[in-house]
């Protein structure tokens, strides 16, 4: 059987650098709609203590999710005839959202409009989305895997783009973890013993369907019908430190190799201090004390959240060398893992090619 490869990656980071002081003059509210009294200084402080986030990016008002998941595919496609691929895979959550319109535009789909973008003649280019919350950039790698591995594709791109600023409630505190960004993978068939190993996923819907949704603004005075990215923050903590070590462990027992022979482990970029939560937490599982420094690299510190965006974009950083006293050499074995609204977490075991 043929395993999938990384050939190529490319990523759009957007230019509005927005610092922890742009919330500064924000009023902000409680989900009973009651106005929070707490200085917005001490507000700030605090989140960032919990994230780590200082700054985060917004896309420019000119550009939406399909154009940048376009900006990002064309510079994972450098040199590579597009006319060769067999499926665009784009993942996102809420389409284009039009700066003044926060309706989810999703026809067509986001993946034919890059295909679009891209100016692909090839009709049997299939391109279709995955809504799958921020795990959506992995599964979609997951899917690739499966298509390379049956014969019936050889060259699959991967995109997760999200525009997560036109859909945040500026009346919530959260709003300042969201941000906006793409990347795109070019993944290949391959008859080494390389790329992707093993993955694993699950859904957890019977208790935890609704700790990220869509609802109205806490500003009890907000006018109009709008709906905003809503979560409960402090439950989705306690669901991923305790299931994600469990779904990467398991991801790793199925490549048979171990935890100490990982060299890096990207995590989606949600909340630092829950990453490092996460990784102590693994590392317990296998009953190792000491956690390797550099192990996993970060960037929510200056790109925020960005959802579907995060993972790909950490990537494209990785390979070219943009963060600094991080790289990644031919053998190297990586884990990726995610967890986001579903709720859905996947983990996958790659070896560098």
């Amino acid at each position: 059987m043929p395993n999938l490869i990384i050939t190529g990656t490319g990523s759009y980071i957007p230019k509005l650098k927005i610092p922890n002081d742009h919330f500064i003059e924000h009023q902000f509210y409680n989900a009973d709609g009651i106005k929070i009294t707490k200085s917005n200084v001490d507000i700030i402080e605090k989140l960032e203590n919990i994230t780590c986030i200082k700054n985060r990016r917004y896309l420019e008002h000119k550009l939406n999710t399909s154009d940048i998941a376009y900006l990002a595919a064309r510079q994972a496609l450098d040199g590579v005839d597009k006319e060769s691929l067999d499926y665009i895979i784009v993942a996102h959550n809420f389409g284009d959202v039009r700066v003044g319109n926060r309706r989810s535009d999703l026809v067509p789909t986001i993946a034919a409009r890059v295909k679009h973008k891209l100016r692909i003649e090839n009709p049997y280019t299939v391109a279709f989305d995955i809504p799958f919350g921020c795990p959506g950039w992995l599964q979609g790698m997951i899917i690739s895997n499966y298509l390379i591995r049956s014969g019936d594709a050889k060259k699959i791109l991967v995109i997760g783009a999200e525009t997560l600023s036109r859909v945040s409630d500026p009346h919530d505190i959260d709003c300042m973890i969201y941000s906006d960004g793409a990347g795109a993978t070019l993944v290949e068939s391959t008859d080494e013993n390389v790329g992707i190993l093993s993955h694993v996923t699950r859904s957890d819907t019977m208790n935890h369907a609704y700790l990220l949704k869509l609802d109205k603004s806490y500003n009890p005075d907000h006018d109009g019908n709008d709906l905003f990215m809503k979560m409960h923050g402090h439950e989705i903590y306690k669901y991923a430190i305790k299931i994600v070590p469990e779904v990467v462990k398991k991801s790793l027992e199925k490549s048979g190799f171990d935890l100490t022979d990982v060299k890096r482990i990207l995590l989606h970029q949600a909340n630092e201090k829950m990453d490092e939560a996460i990784l102590k937490r693994l590392f317990k599982l296998y009953k190792i004390n000491t956690i390797p420094e550099g192990v996993m690299p970060m960037t929510i510190s200056w790109l925020g959240n960005s959802s579907v965006a995060t993972l790909p974009t950490l990537l494209d950083l990785l390979q070219k060398g943009k963060l600094e006293n991080h790289r990644l050499e031919r053998g190297d074995i990586i884990v990726f893992a995610s967890v986001g609204a579903g709720m859905n977490i996947n983990s996958m075991v790659y070896r560098m090619s």
